[in-house]
């Protein structure tokens, strides 16, 4: 494993391509993360610390994780890529709806083109109306703000709207000019950037009392088997045996393979998912003026609450079944397949051949949507539970029978421990490395850039992998 990996680090250096692209990646990342160093000017850093502590465990906090804790600071970059995402999924459903916006992704190049401008007006219409609301609610806080609201609220506006065209630009530039998702690589910076207080924090842990020691190695223990088990799903995909009829190897028809993966949409439903929830909650939080809406939502739209877990369960799965329609159309697959003379065996082609396809894609997505949320779900129930006394009706009942019974109280209370990387965030992290590590294994093997057999390094099936794309 270690000859293999200086083997492709040996690749990316040798490579003119690949290594300027990396080198791209990692300026891009580093003005990104630059961003957070410059605040938004007029407001008192120390009193926002304070008000910070209030808003932690809100679904507010979702918000900072996709901003890479530039939301805490108020920093130029405080709104992140979330207008950019809940833009893109805005215009996505669009697509589907109105048949204008049909056709132009249906044109290729020129309508995708056309497509990402609505998506980059959309973006800065909504960072305008979120940075305002931002904007007011700081004014509301008595004290927060240190300068003459007439001249801190353009200026606040216009900087938070400005960085936010600055990090989707940075994101594009990125996934056109670089090596993988420029977005998931920022939410991913955002993330990883956290990795040393975390890991301080553990040592120390580690270094104190006994029982504080076993809970923080609990915790190593439960994470290090939950990333063994994305990797593994996210490795695992369906073979679909595919023939062409045209190409004879010693009187027998040549042989492929159609790979679809169980999770196909990655972590993009969980993205979508979170921003789509944070949403709502974010604009009454920053603009509700009795502050009746911003209780009502997070008493319902918080972790651990039966509201928010079923809200976030459909939403995953929604947004699986609908990136991968997107994504993966088994009409033109099969289409495809039909022009260029192979077939499924035991399978017609042309419309049998996409009902087929459509079937094996509905159930494997279904189980990724599953893995999704259980990814999602899991660390946060071990650490607090459930709390299903909101429940109505039963509930009060339920958390009463529940919470005395010794046996079964963890269901409510969970058992304390204190996860620093949630599903959420570890799956974003988990999956973005793989993604953008397969696409840089793609990118060696285009350039012929191939490791010696020596090294053990898995590339083989890329070549199915380039014919399933051809026959697509």
């Amino acid at each position: 494993m270690l000859e293999a990996s200086k083997k492709i680090i040996v690749s990316i250096a040798t490579s003119k391509d690949i290594r300027s692209r990396v080198i791209f990646v990692l300026l891009m990342l580093l003005l990104y993360r630059l961003g957070s160093h410059i605040r938004v000017p007029g407001i008192d850093q120390d009193k926002l610390k304070l008000l910070w502590q209030t808003l932690q465990s809100s679904l507010v906090g979702v918000l900072d994780l996709f901003s890479g804790g530039n939301l805490k600071v108020i920093s130029i970059f405080a709104l992140g890529i979330t207008p950019y995402i809940t833009a893109s999924i805005v215009i996505q459903l669009l697509t589907v709806a109105i048949p204008s916006l049909k056709k132009l992704q249906e044109e290729g190049e020129a309508g995708r083109k056309k497509i990402n401008q609505y998506t980059r007006y959309s973006t800065i219409g909504l960072s305008v109306i979120q940075s305002t609301a931002i904007t007011f609610w700081i004014l509301s806080q008595p004290g927060l703000v240190n300068i003459p609201s007439s001249v801190f609220v353009p200026v606040a506006v216009t900087t938070l709207t400005t960085g936010t065209a600055l990090v989707m630009w940075i994101g594009e530039q990125i996934t056109e000019r670089g090596i993988g998702n420029g977005i998931s690589l920022l939410i991913f910076a955002g993330i990883v950037v956290r990795f040393p207080s975390v890991l301080s924090q553990f040592l120390n842990n580690l270094g104190s009392d006994p029982v504080s020691a076993l809970e923080s190695l609990a915790i190593a223990l439960f994470l290090l088997l939950l990333i063994i088990a994305i990797v593994f799903v996210e490795k695992s995909y369906r073979p679909i045996q595919i023939e062409y009829a045209k190409r004879r190897v010693e009187g027998a028809a040549s042989k492929s393979y159609l790979p679809l993966k169980i999770n196909m949409s990655g972590v993009i439903p969980v993205i979508f998912a979170s921003s789509l929830l944070a949403f709502p909650l974010t604009i009454a939080q920053f603009s509700s003026s009795d502050g009746l809406l911003a209780d009502s939502l997070s008493r319902y739209l918080r972790p651990s609450h039966p509201v928010y877990e079923l809200v976030f369960t459909i939403s995953i799965i929604f947004f699986s079944f609908f990136y991968v329609s997107v994504i993966f159309d088994v009409q033109e697959v099969s289409n495809n397949l039909r022009k260029y003379g192979s077939y499924i065996p035991g399978i017609r082609p042309g419309k049998s051949t996409a009902f087929y396809l459509e079937s094996i894609i509905n159930r494997l997505t279904l189980v990724g949507a599953i893995y999704l949320s259980l990814v999602c779900f899991l660390p946060q129930f071990i650490a607090s539970g459930l709390d299903i006394g909101e429940l109505p009706f039963i509930g009060e009942w339920l958390y009463s029978a529940i919470s005395t019974n010794i046996a079964l109280s963890w269901i409510v209370k969970g058992f304390g421990y204190t996860f620093y990387f949630g599903g959420t965030s570890l799956l974003i992290a988990v999956g973005v490395s793989m993604d953008t590590a397969q696409q840089v294994e793609a990118r060696l093997l285009t350039k012929k850039y191939e490791p010696s057999s020596g090294g053990g390094v898995r590339v083989r099936g890329r070549r199915t992998i380039q014919e399933t794309s051809d026959a697509r």
